[in-house]
C-alpha cells in the first residue's frame, strides 16, 4: 500500500448564536469555528483523515502540510506508520518540532491512524489496547463571555443536555459565582483562564475562587512555560492546576518533574497525533498524574481523542465546546446524549463517515 495524496481542506462552520453577548475565545469574537481538515488517499482505495489545529491560524498549518510534510508522504507505506512519523519528526529538526510545524504532523498521524484502523478492521481504540466502555462521560465547555446572566444562562442549559461537569472560561468571579449558584454542589466545575495572570495573581485569583470548589484551575499563569510558577499557584493558591494543551512531550516532563499540575491536558491535534498522545498518557501514569485531554475541536481531532480517552486504564472525561451548529461533517457524532455522555465510535479506524457534500459546502480554502 502507497500514499497517493495528501490533501487539506478548510471548513468554516458557522454557530448558532442564542444570546446578546457574544462568545469570545483568545480575546476575539468566536461566531464560527475554522477546522482543518488533512485526507490521505492511498492506492488500495482506503483513505484516512485528521485534523490538526486550525482555528485563526489554520494558514500556516495548511502551508506546512501543502509545502513540506504532506510531500514527504507521497509514495511512502501508511502501514510503516511508526516508522514514517518517526521520518517526518526527523524532518521537523530544522524547522522547529512545535506550533504549526506540530500541528501539521497531528493531523497526518491521526489520518494515518485512521486508515491502520481500516486496515486491520478494527476502531482505534482497540488497536490503542481496548476498553469495555461503549460510551464516555463530557464537559460541557463554555466559551467565554465576561457577563455573569450569560454564563449562568448557558451552564443552566448544559445541564439540560445532561452534564454533569463544566468548564467556565472565566477570569472574574461573577461568572464563576452565577455558575454554581445554577449548578449546585454536585456538579463538578472548571475554570480555564487561557494564561491571564502573573503568579501572585494567580494565587490571589486561586484563593478568592476557592470558595466555588472548582476541580481545577486551567492555565492561570503567564507565560504557560513558567512551571514552576504554575507549581506554586497549585501550592498556594487552594485548587488543582491543570495545564498542557499548548504542550510538547518534553513540556510535560517540565510539568510533572515541577509538580506543577494535577491534570495533564494533551491536544490531539497539537501534541503530535494520537502517536505522541500516548506518550504523553504513559508518562503521565508514570507520575501519577491525571490525564484530561484537551479536544476544543469539531472534526477528527475531537474523535480521536474520544478513542485516546477509552484506551485509559483511568476514566476522563470527553472536552465539548459549548456551541451549536446548524450542520456538521460529523453530524450526531460530536452531539451528547441526554445523560451528557458521547456514543464511543466502533466503526474501523476514527469509525466515523464525514459528511463529504457538508464538507464541500462549507470549504473556505
Amino acid at each position: 500500500m502507497k500514499i497517493t495524496k495528501v490533501e487539506t481542506i478548510v471548513i468554516n462552520t458557522p454557530m448558532i448564536i442564542t444570546s446578546k453577548i457574544l462568545p469570545k475565545a483568545s480575546g476575539q469574537t468566536r461566531t464560527s469555528i475554522d477546522t482543518l481538515l488533512v485526507r490521505i488517499d492511498t492506492d488500495e482505495g482506503i483513505s484516512g483523515w485528521g485534523e490538526g489545529f486550525g482555528h485563526r491560524i489554520y494558514n500556516a498549518t495548511k502551508a506546512v502540510i501543502d509545502t513540506f510534510l504532506g510531500q514527504m508522504c507521497i509514495g511512502k507505506d501508511p502501514t510503516a506508520h511508526a516508522q514514517l512519523v518517526e521520518d517526518l519528526q526527523r524532518n521537523l529538526s530544522g524547522v522547529g518540532r512545535n506550533g504549526p510545524a506540530m500541528y501539521a504532523l497531528s493531523a497526518i498521524d491521526i489520518a494515518l491512524w485512521d486508515i491502520a484502523g481500516k486496515v486491520a478492521g478494527l476502531p482505534i481504540y482497540r488497536l490503542l489496547g481496548g476498553s469495555t466502555r461503549k460510551e464516555l462521560p463530557g464537559y460541557a465547555s463554555l466559551l467565554r463571555y465576561a457577563d455573569a446572566k450569560t454564563v449562568a444562562m448557558y451552564a443552566e442549559r448544559a445541564l439540560k443536555r445532561g452534564y454533569k461537569h463544566m468548564k467556565l472560561h472565566e477570569i472574574t468571579e461573577a461568572p464563576v459565582k452565577a455558575a454554581r449558584k445554577v449548578a449546585g454542589d454536585d456538579i463538578s466545575i472548571m475554570i480555564d483562564c487561557n494564561c491571564p495572570w502573573t503568579v501572585s495573581q494567580a494565587i490571589t485569583m486561586a484563593q478568592t475562587l476557592a470558595p466555588y470548589k472548582p476541580l481545577w484551575i486551567e492555565e492561570p499563569v503567564w507565560p504557560p512555560e513558567d512551571h514552576r510558577g504554575l507549581a506554586k499557584v497549585q501550592d498556594m493558591g487552594g485548587i488543582n492546576t491543570a495545564a498542557g494543551e499548548n504542550g510538547m512531550l518534553a513540556d510535560f516532563r517540565s510539568l510533572f518533574e515541577n509538580d506543577a499540575v494535577t491534570y495533564a491536558q494533551p491536544s490531539v491535534t497539537k501534541v503530535g497525533g494520537i502517536t505522541m498522545m500516548r506518550k504523553v498518557m504513559t508518562l503521565a501514569e508514570s507520575y501519577g498524574v491525571n490525564v484530561v485531554p484537551h479536544s476544543a475541536y469539531f472534526g477528527p481531532g475531537l474523535i480521536a481523542s474520544m478513542h485516546c480517552i477509552a484506551a485509559m486504564t483511568q476514566n476522563s472525561l470527553v472536552e465539548r465546546f459549548d456551541c451549536d451548529f446548524a450542520e456538521t461533517p460529523l453530524h450526531d457524532w460530536i452531539q451528547p446524549k441526554k445523560n451528557g455522555c458521547f456514543e464511543l465510535p466502533q466503526e474501523p479506524g476514527l469509525g466515523v463517515n464525514l459528511d463529504l457534500k457538508l464538507i464541500k459546502k462549507l470549504r473556505v480554502a
